[in-house]
């Protein structure tokens, strides 16, 4: 959940360091920190609590003769936000600085034993005790005199190398040593790093966003595995195997990509994306001719897949509600069932699962904690995998049997809006491929490729609504509670709609079906509670009417999301956004446009940072 940046190299140090963490901002931090080497032996460490605008303020240019650091963006687990708490740590006598990624659930242990030992800690983090740790072995392993002598780089690999087995849990690591003032060295088991590779220089990122502009050229690195980085030298090593070879690969993000151009937010800039990335996820992928979409990364065959009687689908948070649209669409279009799971509880739970069982993890990041280690349990018992995910080279990415890239770009706003909807898309075309496996006839499949066609038009003209949605959201940015309802397909949009709510401007939601609100919730109705109807026409449109009478009757205000030219909800309710008509299958994708909007617009009359809000954290590499 923290963002560490790393360089070395011939460029100012601190200006990229500097950069590159304002780049991580959108992963969610409260502190922050740089650590450099300056005239090839002095260790510089610099940290500040709050933003980044913060720490740049107290860090100095860096010389001619400081060629290497590191940088840190730290999203609290062990100990308050505080300047002691804040990466990086430094250990022994300064003769290291270090910042990490992750969580190591025997800190306590291996802290009572470096007390013992006689070393003295300044803060409550995990991280401190990698860092002494680190140094204790390196005492060993020169005597603890290093004192007129020239110890062989190598040595800091060996070191790293083995108190690995010493640290459980998860870890990604960017260290410096005061006496290899040359050398960066990076560690991964759990939480990702990226190495970017450019001319004579070399870069380290928890993520590809701050590389872009900088170098296109990147090296994903394993778990398990170490890095000895230097400006003209990569040298990956295994923990257990020693040097092993490392693949370079070409990376896909573009700096204009991560820069907010016109947008005073990247929420509304992402918002505003989402025509251009759902046409990203659709391209390739529908074949007019055979009437089905197809599939390049599934590596499953289509016999494999016809043999498949049950589905598994598991995600966290934005990723969860996707899922659930899924089931809908798998279930009623292929005709197989679907069961939907939080990651975080699919990960502790021994439920029995059929051999024909198929799981398939849905993720932005492709870092997310719970989810990957759900995926590492179902795979472990033998049921294979898929990903849908929007970043190559993920950690699940690369653990999944295969998947579907949903190259929606990064997104940088905390509260997904386009990668949402590119994984409901990439749901719809996974549904339709199975639905053809089985029983979709030709004709149907050609008339539901060319409603998905249709699509991008369809969300570019829900997007017009933002005028409109502006005036509603200052209507009500006052309130304090909301209830999201939706029937059907729209269920899940309104579970989405009310999270967008609380996510961004703290403002408490709930999301329904509108049948259970007399089963409860409709207690909750009054002058200040308004209520959201996602209710486009579909088959169950006068049962969701119906509901909407019940809290008129009752005095509450009722914003509805409706198809363009109905006339019949605008006679009862306050207040009407009007959506293009779209297939039903579709309409989760369209209706939410509008609720994404509503959540962005009322978070800024409140007053609420949108691209950052408070507690969160864009990808949650952490349990």
């Amino acid at each position: 959940m923290c963002g560490i940046v790393g360089y070395v190299g011939p460029r100012n140090v601190q200006d990229f360091l500097l950069e590159g963490l304002r780049r991580l901002e959108y992963r969610g931090y409260d502190s922050a920190g740089t650590a450099i080497i300056e005239n090839h032996h002095d260790l510089l460490v610099t940290k500040s609590v709050g933003r980044i605008a913060n720490l740049a303020q107290r860090v100095t240019g860096s010389s001619d003769d400081c060629q290497i650091g590191i940088g840190h963006t730290r999203w609290a687990t062990h100990g308050a936000a505080t300047l002691v708490n804040a990466h990086p740590h430094v250990g022994g006598e300064n003769c290291l600085a270090i910042v990490h990624n992750g969580v190591i659930e025997n800190f306590a242990e291996l802290r009572s034993q470096l007390v013992s030992q006689g070393y003295s800690f300044v803060s409550e983090t995990d991280t401190e005790v990698i860092a002494h740790l680190l140094s204790e072995q390196i005492r060993q392993k020169t005597g603890g005199d290093r004192s007129g002598t020239t110890y062989p780089r190598e040595l800091g690999m060996e070191a790293i190398r083995e108190i690995m087995p010493r640290l459980r849990g998860t870890y990604g690591l960017a260290i410096l040593f005061k006496d290899w003032p040359e050398t960066l060295f990076a560690v991964r088991l759990g939480s990702p790093l990226i190495i970017g590779v450019g001319d004579g220089e070399h870069f380290v990122a928890s993520d590809a966003s701050p590389l872009a502009g900088f170098t296109d050229q990147i090296v994903y690195l394993a778990d398990h595995q170490i890095a000895m980085i230097s400006e003209d030298r990569l040298q990956v090593s295994h923990r257990d195997q020693g040097p092993v070879a490392h693949d370079v690969q070409k990376m896909e993000i573009r700096s204009n990509q991560v820069e907010l151009g016109d947008y005073e937010h990247y929420m509304l800039k992402e918002i505003f994306e989402q025509p251009e990335s759902i046409r990203n996820t659709l391209r390739g992928r529908l074949n007019h001719d055979d009437a089905t979409p197809v599939f390049g990364g599934l590596n499953l065959s289509p016999q494999e897949l016809r043999k498949v009687k049950r589905i598994v689908l598991t995600a966290c948070g934005t990723s969860w509600h996707s899922a659930l649209v899924g089931e809908y669409l798998i279930e009623e279009i292929a005709n197989i069932p679907v069961e939907v799971e939080y990651a975080s509880e699919l990960r502790y739970r021994n439920s029995p699962t059929e051999a024909e069982t198929i799981l398939i993890a849905i993720t932005q990041s492709g870092e997310t904690a719970d989810t990957l280690a759900a995926l590492k349990e179902m795979k472990r018992k033998g049921h294979p995998t898929l990903a849908i995910c929007n970043v190559v080279g993920s950690s699940i990415a690369q653990e999944a049997d295969g998947g579907v890239y949903l190259h929606a770009g990064p997104e940088i706003g905390v509260a997904s809006t386009k990668a949402y909807t590119s994984q409901c898309i990439a749901l719809t075309l996974l549904a339709l491929y199975l639905g053809r496996l089985r029983h979709v006839s030709y004709e149907t499949g050609r008339q539901m490729i060319d409603q998905i066609n249709q699509l991008p038009e369809a969300v570019e003209k829900a997007l017009q609504t933002n005028r409109q949605v502006a005036e509603i959201a200052r209507k009500y940015h006052a309130c304090d509670n909301f209830l999201y309802l939706g029937r059907h397909y729209n269920f899940p949009t309104a579970l989405e709609g009310a999270l967008k709510l609380k996510e961004i401007s703290y403002v408490h939601a709930e999301g329904y079906p509108s049948a259970e609100m007399k089963h409860g919730p409709i207690a909750l109705v009054d002058l200040n509670t308004p209520s959201v109807f996602v209710m486009p026409t579909g088959f169950i449109y006068e049962k969701v009417m119906s509901n909407l009478e019940e809290i008129k009757a009752r005095g509450g205000p009722v914003i509805a999301i409706a198809a363009q030219g109905d006339q019949r909800v605008a006679d009862v309710a306050d207040d009407v956004i009007y959506v293009p008509p779209t297939a039903e299958f579709l309409q989760p994708i369209v209706t939410v446009i509008p609720l994404q909007l509503l959540s962005y617009h009322i978070a800024l009359m409140r007053g609420c940072d949108v691209d950052k809000p408070r507690n969160l954290a864009k990808s949650v590499t952490v349990e």
